[in-house]
């Protein structure tokens, strides 16, 4: 059975500890950049590495709706060199302890989609105090 939703008891605690393991070094997919695209988020952009199909390697920072069907690889995150990073540029540690997504409301689908309470991930070596109950 896979679990989908967190219950009451493993609301997230905003920890950080699946977005330090699985922040970084991900793939993209075009949804996410349109809106980044048409919202001119070069914040966002030249942190992105785009492969075209031609072979040509860069950022994402100069990337328009035109590029899009020439897109065939894209990673997160990238420095705005475009060496990958091994961090979320995104992440966001504050005084009050917690971990906030510099990015939430755009953040890309791999982000939203990642739930370590799921059986799907079998990672529990995350440690992700949400999921306590779950845990073998």
């Amino acid at each position: 059975m896979v679990r989908k939703t967190m219950t009451a008891e493993q609301d997230c605690l905003q920890c950080g500890k699946c977005c330090e393991k699985w922040g970084w070094d991900q793939g993209g997919i075009i949804e996410d950049l349109v809106p980044w695209i048409q919202d001119r988020r070069t914040d966002i952009l030249r942190h992105v590495l785009i492969r075209l199909r031609d072979g040509t390697i860069r950022t994402g920072r100069d990337l328009a709706m035109d590029n899009l069907p020439k897109v065939a690889r894209i990673y997160y995150w990238v420095s705005p060199a475009g060496t990958k990073l091994t961090y979320c540029p995104f992440y966001d540690k504050r005084k009050d302890g917690k971990v906030y997504c510099g990015i939430h409301r755009v953040k890309p689908a791999v982000c939203i989609g990642f739930a370590p309470w799921a059986e799907v991930y079998h990672d529990y070596g995350l440690n992700c105090p949400a999921c306590r109950d779950i845990a073998p």
